[in-house]
């Protein structure tokens, strides 16, 4: 069986965290948008990134990435002020700071690391279901 590529590691791994993140707070298969409150079901809304993707430090960082609507999200690029606000109010004084220093980070995962993160969130998916 051929090793899968790196790309399709990647993008297996954003998919199953995005849908972990979606499913960890939901209640009765609804969850909440972190920066403006609307509610929706969980298929509906987004894994919203408080510090960008492109940062592999925090990209699969679960404390960086929380449940955003499309309008949040895609529309007003994050809200970042507003998620800001709610990681220190709803984490802790600080988070947000911390999650900006640890993006500075240079991290480089394994494709064993990739699929080890994949296992994870899996399992956690299918006990969150």
């Amino acid at each position: 069986m051929k090793k899968p590529s790196r790309k399709t590691l990647i993008k297996k791994l954003d998919t199953i965290f995005s849908k972990y993140i979606r499913l960890r707070k939901a209640k009765n298969e609804y969850s909440q948008c972190v920066t403006c409150g609307k509610v929706d079901h969980w298929t509906k809304l987004q894994a919203g990134h408080f510090i960008s993707r492109k940062n592999y430090a925090t990209r699969w960082d679960a404390t960086n990435v929380q449940v955003q609507c499309s309008g949040c999200n895609v529309f007003k690029y994050g809200e970042q002020y507003k998620f800001s606000l709610w990681l220190d109010k709803n984490i802790g004084t600080g988070t947000s700071e911390k999650l900006l220093l640890k993006s500075q980070n240079i991290v480089k995962y394994t494709d064993d690391q990739l699929q080890q993160k994949i296992g994870y969130y899996k399992f956690l998916v299918d006990k969150l279901l």
